[in-house]
This record gives C-alpha cells, sequence and structure tokens, in this order.
C-alpha cells in the first residue's frame, strides 16, 4: 500500500491555494491549510476533507505552533507550499508608508523564510520532502510602484536558491515558481476580458505544475519554473 503524503498549504484561499488543495486531496493526500483567517476556508475544508489552523506566517510563534500541530495532528509534511504575500502597497517610493512596507516584506519574505526554516527541520529529521514558494513577476522586474513588493519577492527568490543547493544534498527538493501573470480568481474573474482566453492562468494548471516538480526525480529536479500566458511579454 502507497503511503499517503501530507500537504500544507500556508497562505490558503481561493485561486491558486484551492487548486492545490484539491488537486492534493484527488491524489489522496491529507491536506492542511493555514491561513490569518480559517473561517473563509470552510467550503475548501468541507470540500477537500483538509484540517485547517490560523497562522500568521511572519510570525515565528505562530509558524511554530502551525507545524507542531500539523505533525502532532496529521503527520510531518511531504510537501509544503508558501503561497503568503503581501504588496505593502502601491505607491511611489516617496509616497510608501513604510509600516506598510514593513509588513509587506516580512509577510512576503520573512514568513517565507520561517515557514520554509520549519518544514527544512522536519523535512531533515525524516530525510525527504518538498518545499515550494509562489513567485511572482515582481521576482525578478521590479516595477515602478511596486518596490516593496519587489523587495519582498526578490528576497523570497534568493532565500529559494540558497535553500535549494543548500537542502538538495539531504534529499529535500526546494523549488521557486514565479508566476508572472494574473492567476485567474474565478469564473467571474473579468481582468483577462478582450485579451483571449490565456489572459490569466488558470490555477488548476499552476497547481499540476506543482504537484510535478514536487514528484519529479532526483537526477532531474527543477529549482525554478516560470510560469505565464504565451501572450505575457517577458
Amino acid at each position: 500500500m502507497p503511503v499517503t503524503q501530507v500537504a500544507l498549504i500556508v497562505g490558503s484561499g481561493r485561486g491558486l491555494s484551492a487548486s492545490l488543495a484539491r488537486l492534493f486531496a484527488r491524489e489522496d493526500m491529507k491536506v492542511v491549510l493555514a491561513a490569518r483567517n480559517v473561517e473563509k476556508l470552510a467550503p475548501l475544508m468541507k470540500a477537500t476533507g483538509a484540517a485547517a489552523y490560523p497562522c500568521d506566517a511572519s510570525d515565528p510563534a505562530d509558524v511554530a505552533a502551525l507545524f507542531a500541530k500539523t505533525v502532532k495532528d496529521v503527520g510531518v509534511p511531504d510537501v509544503v507550499v508558501y503561497n503568503a504575500s503581501n504588496r505593502g502597497g502601491r505607491n511611489p517610493v516617496t509616497e510608501l508608508d513604510p509600516d506598510e512596507v514593513r509588513t509587506g516584506i516580512l509577510v512576503t519574505c520573512f514568513g517565507g523564510f520561517l515557514v520554509g526554516q520549519a518544514a527544512a527541520k522536519a523535512m531533515v529529521e525524516r530525510g525527504s520532502g518538498s518545499i515550494l514558494f509562489t513567485g511572482a513577476s515582481a521576482s525578478y522586474k521590479g516595477y515602478p510602484n511596486s518596490s516593496s513588493f519587489a523587495m519582498g519577492k526578490f528576497g523570497l527568490r534568493g532565500l529559494a536558491q540558497s535553500m535549494a543547493r543548500e537542502l538538495a544534498p539531504k534529499n529535500i527538493h526546494v523549488a521557486h515558481f514565479p508566476i508572472d501573470g494574473g492567476i485567474r480568481q474565478g469564473p467571474d474573474d473579468k481582468r483577462g476580458e478582450g485579451r483571449g482566453d490565456d489572459a490569466l492562468l488558470d490555477p488548476d494548471a499552476i497547481a499540476e505544475t506543482y504537484l510535478n516538480v514536487h514528484r519529479q526525480h532526483r537526477s532531474a529536479w527543477s529549482w525554478e519554473v516560470e510560469l505565464r500566458p504565451w501572450l505575457e511579454q517577458f
């Protein structure tokens, strides 16, 4: 009998994280969701049989409690996805609120470190696992009026690259996924109107890529996979 795997998704909600939860559940994984507000996850929990725990990913105590509860109640995660982010304001650099910028960097980058560190500690002891980070266009392109988000996402990419090099010899697969474009948030998402069917990325298709990377043979691991619609310039 195959061993049931455990998948932990930090920064859960609709869109990509919901697609990941549904896919992992269909693949007979035990799914754990983490978000600041778990009440909003009730429909997804019902659909996937997932457990859910409240967690502020930028708070070391919250992250430690999340992993302790997950290990105790469900098991050591086989795959951890860090999907949380915060833009920290979308203004000219001369007008950014320093407190908003601090919050953005703490959630987008420092939270990734906290979750990645906790996942690594559990996985190294066992000797296997995947840690997957969700990036963005801002992971390698600093846009005007988006310096706060760029700082957070640039930092997250550096974290992922460093962890991938450090942990691969220990059989821990670390990968980063720059999502270069908008992700469709549901059938009522009008952001892609007039640009064709592929104007927005399909979150179910992105989730399939995450799962495929998690299942890659160790002799051919990817550390980074960029995903974008064909009409997105790069």
